[in-house]
């Protein structure tokens, strides 16, 4: 539970540059909060210049705060799915190296298995038939929260995803 009392669960998501994958969840009813950073890396807080050199092994992630009686895990999973293409590697549209890698990050078993179940049901849809899905399926790491700036940026912007 959060300090409100409520029902909250963390799931964490690397699809591309963090500003619009942010902006996509922040618009689901149920998402209680979200932040952007770096996860999945060797390097204890890392900056958005110590990422960028491709050298961290960090992606550039989303941690959304969810509350479970208002919107499932399954359907955090669908809006990530939707949000970028899973067939690239380590690149989504123009921005290129592994901070821009698809990545599901999970927080315990039951996180896991959906995030298998989702990937693999994708897979077998007739959209993906041909393609491979790239998404790694990782245990989430310690989350280091990105700078300022790069929070809500695409609200800061005035910028509609």
């Amino acid at each position: 539970m959060d300090k409100k009392g409520k029902n909250m669960e963390k799931a964490a998501f690397a699809a591309g540059c963090f500003w619009g994958v942010e902006a996509a969840f922040r618009k689901v009813k149920g998402v209680l909060s979200t932040r952007v950073g770096y996860m999945g890396g060797t390097m204890k807080n890392p900056t958005y210049e110590d990422v960028c050199t491709d050298n961290t092994g960090h992606a550039e992630a989303v941690e959304v705060a969810f509350d479970p009686k208002k919107v499932s895990y399954e359907e955090l999973l669908d809006i990530f799915w939707d949000v970028h293409d899973p067939t690239q590697l380590n690149r989504q549209g123009p921005d290129t190296g592994t901070q821009y890698r698809s990545v599901i990050f999970y927080h315990n078993v039951a996180q896991k298995k959906a995030a298998m179940k989702s990937k693999e049901k994708l897979q077998n849809s007739e959209n993906f038939r041909n393609k491979k899905i790239v998404t790694a399926i990782e245990l989430a790491s310690e989350f280091y929260e990105a700078e300022e700036y790069h929070q809500r940026y695409h609200e800061k912007h005035g910028k509609v995803c």
